[in-house]
């Protein structure tokens, strides 16, 4: 096995060789899944080791289409919606940048991924619990809960006949985030084990088993809610509307600011309220939106790794050298060009995983 894609960088490193080993799995017994079948074995194998994760970056890896983004639903079945960038001149590109502090998930899990995975979790329980849902078979059938259970079920009985699915989204999302500051807003500095356990009624050891803590193991003495709440609702509230306006067709709209500052929020909502940036990050971003960036933030996980930028294609050149003269610089002061073409690249949205079959 071979690859070209930075471990532990934010770039599905680990994803991309769960769903490899898969595919090669598939391939050598003679049978061929369906796509999301596929997805389903790579998500469960890369929990198996540890890693509470979702499954975006097997599903981006699997099932991808070239030159549009990914819109990706769960529940009540994975569904995924291209999205294609809007035609502008000069184009939009994207450039990623490593920050090169390395971010293994599987060692800093307890502290950092998976805590943030328990956090959102136990939010999801007290908010169904705050709207009067909890007893609905959805929630109780769920294992787990999750903030888009919550609001599904919260909103089953509405009419949205004729609606628009996307203004949809953002009116659910908008009143979650309000429901989640009601719901959460009396802890701003976060809650002890005990109090979250006392606001469910339950013991803590049933509220570190409802959300398998068994499993996946976390340390924490303080879960801040409601900072993870209004992440979680507000980032996919940034991007129902990143699709928005990818597919207006307006052509009054200013692309590159809309969707940069879309990306600007999203980086300011992962450093404030989810807390998965690192110094590194917040130096590569404020940089690059000096250098010519109209959108910069993390990518992947967290806490190290990669970011990327949304630059015009006539500027890449001259944004990519600013960041190697003002980071890699200072940083890495003696890397070499092979070490910065693999640290700083434009990218482009490419098709999903595939067989190359040789004679």
């Amino acid at each position: 096995m071979d690859s070209s894609v930075p471990s532990s960088a934010g770039l599905s490193s680990s994803s991309a060789i769960v769903c490899c080993a898969v595919l090669a799995t598939m391939k050598v017994n003679g049978r061929l899944l369906p796509k999301g079948d596929v997805v389903e074995t790579a998500v469960a194998s890369e929990r198996y080791i540890g890693t509470n994760g979702g499954g975006m970056d097997q599903t981006t890896s699997i099932m991808s289409q070239s030159q549009s983004a990914v819109f990706i639903e769960f529940d009540p079945e994975l569904k995924i919606t291209p999205v294609k960038f809007p035609s502008t001149d000069p184009q939009i590109t994207f450039v990623i940048a490593n920050t090169l502090v390395v971010s293994d998930k599987a060692v800093t899990a307890p502290v950092c991924y998976n805590l943030r995975v328990v956090e959102t979790r136990i939010g999801a329980l007290i908010l169904a619990k705050h709207l009067g849902i909890a007893d609905h078979r959805a929630c109780k059938d769920a294992d787990p809960l999750t903030f888009k259970v919550v609001m599904d079920e919260y909103f089953a009985t509405q009419d949205t006949a004729g609606s628009d699915d996307v203004q949809v989204w953002i009116d659910h999302l908008d009143a979650m985030l309000h429901a989640s500051t009601e719901a959460f807003g009396a802890h701003p500095d976060g809650y002890t084990r005990e109090q979250m356990a006392a606001v469910l009624d339950m013991t803590p050891d049933a509220l570190s088993a409802a959300v398998h803590e068994d499993r996946f193991p976390v340390r924490a003495q303080q879960f801040k809610l409601l900072q993870r709440a209004q992440h979680a609702f507000s980032e996919a509230l940034r991007v129902v509307k990143f699709r928005q306006i990818c597919e207006s067709g307006d052509t009054r709209i200013d692309y590159y600011t809309a969707l940069g500052d879309l990306m600007n929020c999203s980086q300011d909502s992962c450093r404030d309220l989810f807390e998965c940036s690192c110094p590194e990050i917040d130096e590569l971003c404020a940089l690059a939106r000096r250098s010519g960036s109209f959108g910069s933030r993390l990518t992947g996980a967290g806490w190290g790794g990669c970011t990327v930028h949304l630059v015009l294609k006539d500027r890449v050149g001259r944004f990519i050298a600013a960041l190697k003269r003002e980071f890699y610089e200072k940083h890495v002061p003696n890397m070499n060009d092979e070490a910065l073409s693999d640290a700083i690249f434009v990218t482009t949205p490419g098709n999903g995983a595939a067989f190359y079959m040789f004679d």
